[in-house]
């Protein structure tokens, strides 16, 4: 793709998307003219319906799946090479609705009791007790800490929004020892080579805690996110103050976590720091 890939992250870049939306639209876009073999400008509307088709029907990918490249489709046709708005159809896919599998307070004191490595245990923790996506917490910086407030600033999130989650005064600690001991210049995690540490880098040495504490719950390190909301709504925080913190949009999107705690809202004693946890019982 060459010139064209350019010019699509461009155009992506100038309108705000998201670092794993761009790259989720630029290889979407990369195996549709891996398939055809040629270029993007050379495929014709009606092939590239024909290849949604072939992912649904013969590759039987998720209907989410299919909807993001129809969505890069979109973008590239449209913006990109200034072609007519082009509407790409998906059938509509039954998907089963599954709520998420939540930890107990007792499993991610686990997670985090086999998790040796300082840098790989903070990691883990601030994802849990500020409730981050795995995309934010890897590219946080030493100024996003606010140690004065007790805040941590998540600069330019889904949606292109800032905003500020908790910290808590035992990660404040953790950070301030890692700090110590690695001597980060930019990012809080910082790599040997000065870059901030990769997503697949995250959601591996989540994986090894995992299999490593005998965690058999579904669900990647977005799992420790869930963890914080269901948590918070099971100590009695409200549900618009846990919308503020998660930055969602909608309240809707919060509201599932209603579904997902423990007995129902409790009485109003939320100690927000989550990473007070009972001690680990290890198996």
């Amino acid at each position: 793709m060459g010139e064209l890939r350019t010019r699509m992250d461009n155009d992506l870049v100038l309108r705000g998307r998201a670092d794993r939306t761009r790259e989720s639209y630029l290889a979407a876009v990369g195996r549709l003219a891996k398939y055809y073999r040629r270029s993007p400008e050379l495929i014709s509307h009606g092939e590239v319906q024909a290849y949604l088709l072939y992912l649904i029907k013969q590759r039987k990918l998720s209907y989410s799946t299919c909807n993001i490249a129809a969505q890069a489709f979109r973008f590239l046709y449209h913006t990109t090479l200034g072609r007519d708005r082009a509407e790409f159809d998906l059938p509509h896919i039954h998907q089963p609705q599954r709520l998420p599998e939540i930890f107990s307070r007792e499993e991610v004191a686990r997670l985090l009791a086999v998790t040796t490595n300082p840098k790989h245990h903070a990691v883990l923790a601030a994802t849990y007790s500020a409730g981050l996506r795995v995309g934010e917490v890897v590219k946080l910086k030493l100024s996003d800490i606010d140690s004065g407030r007790m805040t941590i600033r998540i600069e330019q999130a889904k949606g292109a929004k800032d905003r500020y989650s908790l910290l808590s005064p035992m990660l404040l600690e953790e950070l301030r020892a890692c700090w110590k001991l690695f001597r980060p210049k930019v990012w809080l995690f910082e790599t040997r080579t000065g870059k901030h540490l990769d997503i697949t880098t995250a959601q591996r040495i989540y994986m090894r805690a995992k299999l490593k504490a005998r965690i058999t719950k579904r669900g990647g390190i977005h799992a420790l996110r869930h963890a914080f909301a269901t948590h918070l709504l099971e100590a009695g925080e409200d549900l618009n103050t846990i919308q503020l913190l998660l930055g969602h949009r909608d309240i809707t999107t919060t509201s599932r976590y209603l579904h997902l705690t423990q007995g129902g809202l409790k009485s109003k004693a939320l100690s927000r720091d989550l990473l007070s946890l009972p001690p680990a019982r290890l198996p």
